[in-house]
């Protein structure tokens, strides 16, 4: 083989090993253009052209190679790099304890379209699956999008490796119902291309922020978040959600914050579970909840619209004040950079970021020596976005042998 052979063989090589680490650069919008790419990736700008080329070959991103020179700058600007909007999508799916959703997310954590669904999530795990993937068939035909696989966002802990629901506590399903298992069965009988996943999800909430929303940058980011019904935590080291020996790290929802508080579906008293999601804010406040709306929605609505009303500020301070002991309590174990909080939770934050600050600095040993910055989430629908990402994830590791394709020579 002769030296310019050798060259080509070796820029191919580099290329095909980079492909992965390019998408996921442009995918979480750390290279808008290709010297940045370039730079990121370590390689030369011939190896950097290659890799866009084929990603945009791959139908992943697109390449503006004449993106006009801003006002003032000099010299040849670089090639944008941007997410194809007419590329494929991820099937991501939700269910929770007032109903399930059903969404279409591309490259870059972009939700191209969505369907709720059901009010009333039956006792049959398969039949509330079937009708969750039916609705994301639907928008797939609708959309004529390729589709890359399929993520399922659980209200429970999954334990590892057998894909089952532990303690789908706010559901009237059997504990252990093995979930991957029969929601890869329905995705299959509905004809979609690509793996299945599934995960719990405040863990893929947590994964989506990171990637695309309030944790971006943080090394070790703590999600603690309460939906539909109960509350639960994520942690995020370095880019990997940090799940424990069987994917049942960080079950935050049951750390005690109140001895003498309510009972809690665990066995225990006095949850985070039970003292900080949105049936404990009504509770509190003394409304009682109804059946238009999902509690959550119920809790938000009076928490904005009634934000002056005594009983309503009380129970706002009660939840924040349960809330801030039990991240107190998290930040002494686990140290955190980062704090990001979804749900009602985010809202509690929004109404009062200066008491929820004060406590968990002055209940936390780290707290008090430098504060640890507490944000809400940004993203709306964060679970199905992380939904989407364990179905990406194959593509971010190897889009040739998820996706086919050739390395050109570039």
């Amino acid at each position: 083989m002769n030296g310019k052979a050798t060259t080509t063989r070796t820029r191919l090589d580099r290329g095909r090993s980079a492909l992965g680490p390019a998408l996921e650069l442009v995918h979480t919008g750390r290279a808008p253009t290709r010297a940045v790419l370039t730079a990121e990736l370590g390689v030369t700008r011939a190896t950097a052209g290659a890799v866009a080329a084929e990603l945009e070959a791959l139908g992943l991103i697109r390449v503006d190679s004449n993106p006009g020179a801003a006002a003032g700058l000099q010299g040849r600007p670089s090639h944008r790099l941007a997410i194809d909007e007419k590329g494929p999508v991820a099937l991501a799916a939700q269910v929770h304890s007032d109903g399930f959703r059903a969404a279409l997310v591309g490259l870059g954590g972009t939700i191209e379209a969505t369907a709720p669904g059901c009010v009333t999530v039956s006792e049959d795990p398969a039949q509330v699956l079937g009708e969750v993937v039916e609705a994301g068939a639907a928008l797939l035909r609708a959309s004529g999008r390729r589709c890359v696989g399929a993520g399922l966002a659980a209200p429970s802990a999954v334990a590892e490796p057998e894909g089952t629901a532990l303690n789908p506590l706010h559901l009237a399903w059997p504990a252990g119902a093995p979930v991957r298992e029969i929601f890869a069965e329905q995705v299959r009988a509905a004809g979609i291309e690509g793996p299945a996943f599934t995960g719990n999800d405040v863990n893929l909430a947590a994964l989506a922020e990171h990637r695309h929303g309030a944790g971006r940058g943080a090394k070790h980011l703590l999600c603690v978040a309460t939906g539909h019904r109960g509350v639960g935590g994520a942690l995020v080291l370095d880019g990997r959600l940090h799940s424990g020996s069987s994917g049942l790290a960080l079950e935050v929802g049951h750390l005690t914050v109140n001895p003498e508080g309510r009972p809690c579906h665990c066995g225990s008293r006095g949850c985070l579970d039970v003292e900080t999601d949105p049936l404990a804010f009504l509770t509190v406040a003394r409304r009682d909840p109804g059946p238009e709306v999902s509690l959550l929605q119920q809790a938000r609505d009076l928490l904005r619209d009634h934000r002056d009303d005594p009983g309503v500020r009380a129970a706002t301070e009660e939840l924040i004040d349960r809330l801030g002991l039990g991240l107190a309590g998290l930040v002494n174990i686990l140290n955190p950079d980062r704090i990001i909080l979804g749900g009602l939770h985010r809202e509690l934050l929004d109404a009062d970021p200066v008491r929820l600050r004060a406590v968990v600095a002055d209940r936390s040993l780290w707290g008090r020596s430098g504060g640890v910055p507490i944000l809400p989430c940004t993203l709306d629908h964060n679970s199905l976005v992380g939904a989407a990402e364990l179905a990406w994830q194959p593509v971010l590791d190897d889009p040739l042998k998820a996706l086919g394709g050739t390395l050109g020579t570039g």
